[in-house]
């Protein structure tokens, strides 16, 4: 690894990625650094940790801060502790991208605009905008949001289709302070591939198991090894009871084993070698019935 000579003018520093559950956050972060290192689903909540992501250009380093979306209905343990990642990151990020859904602008959003301190510049990201087939219909939309708040910018995007991202990369530019490199040039993230194996897991296990499976349920790696480009990486996924076992293995093992290969799949394309994975599900109730039952496993 070798690390970029910071020139005079270089810039570095931290973005946040906020908004409202299933805005596209995750995917927004993976399609601006070039790789999956944030999970995504289209079961909201998928994001429970503060992923980070690095993007090096020739002149300034990018250092995405992916966070969960900010709940604002329900009040418990997961809950609590998802939204104090969230305002932490605000507190400690250079830029913030506020994303929200194009042509959608409810109470949620105005909540989480609300908590974006006034003093770090803000950019507005509309995403999904491929939903509109005449661009121009948004613009009602776009000015109604714009009146919300003073924006450093506003910049209509569909990280799906990598539509206007490079123009959101370089309204974000102007507004890194001038810093040398934090990371090396050729790191994705600040993860270990051992986290990131938990979560490409537990992506699978909410894609193919669907809405029945309690949001509790995860993913820990009990052994990681690496032989050479080889990686065998055993995980176990924990549920609260037997019934939720048995969704996640599926008739005669179809449902498991959709999830393992799907998961091993990602693994080797993240990695770049090939993977051995064995996966178990264990029943272990209570594990996060609290705060410190999920700090215990991993969660910030």
């Amino acid at each position: 690894m070798t690390t970029p000579v910071a020139q005079s003018d270089f810039r570095c520093g931290y973005i946040a990625i906020v908004g409202r559950p299933n805005v596209g956050k995750s995917t927004l972060m993976n399609a601006l650094i070039g790789a999956k290192v944030s999970i995504t689903s289209r079961k909201a909540q998928t994001t429970r940790h503060r992923i980070t992501g690095i993007q090096t250009r020739e002149h300034a380093q990018f250092i995405y801060v992916d966070t969960p979306g900010f709940q604002t209905r329900h009040s418990n343990a997961l809950n609590r502790t998802l939204n104090r990642t969230v305002t932490n990151t605000l507190t400690a990020a250079d830029v913030i991208l506020f994303t929200i859904e194009a042509g959608t602008f409810g109470p949620a959003d105005r909540q989480i605009l609300d908590l974006i301190p006034t003093n770090v510049p803000c950019i507005l990201v509309l995403n999904k905008t491929d939903r509109f087939k005449d661009k121009k219909a948004m613009l009602p939309f776009l000015q109604e949001v714009a009146a919300q708040r003073n924006f450093a910018a506003i910049v209509p995007v569909s990280a799906k289709q990598r539509f206007q991202l490079d123009v959101l990369e370089n309204e974000i530019s102007k507004y890194l302070p001038i810093n040398p490199p934090v990371f090396d040039e050729d790191d994705i993230t600040d993860r270990s591939e051992k986290f990131l194996a938990a979560e490409i897991v537990r992506e699978k296990v909410f894609r193919f198991v669907g809405e029945e499976l309690p949001y509790k349920s995860t993913v820990v790696i009990e052994k990681f090894e690496e032989e050479g480009r080889l990686r065998r990486v055993f995980a176990a996924i924990l549920v609260d009871r037997d019934s939720h076992k048995a969704m996640v293995i599926g008739q005669k093992g179809a449902k498991l084993k959709e999830i393992s290969t799907q998961a091993r799949l990602d693994m080797e394309k993240l990695f770049g070698g090939p993977v051995y994975l064995e996966i178990w599900v264990k029943v272990k109730s209570g594990w996060a019935d609290n705060e410190a039952g999920l700090r215990a496993y991993g969660y910030e």
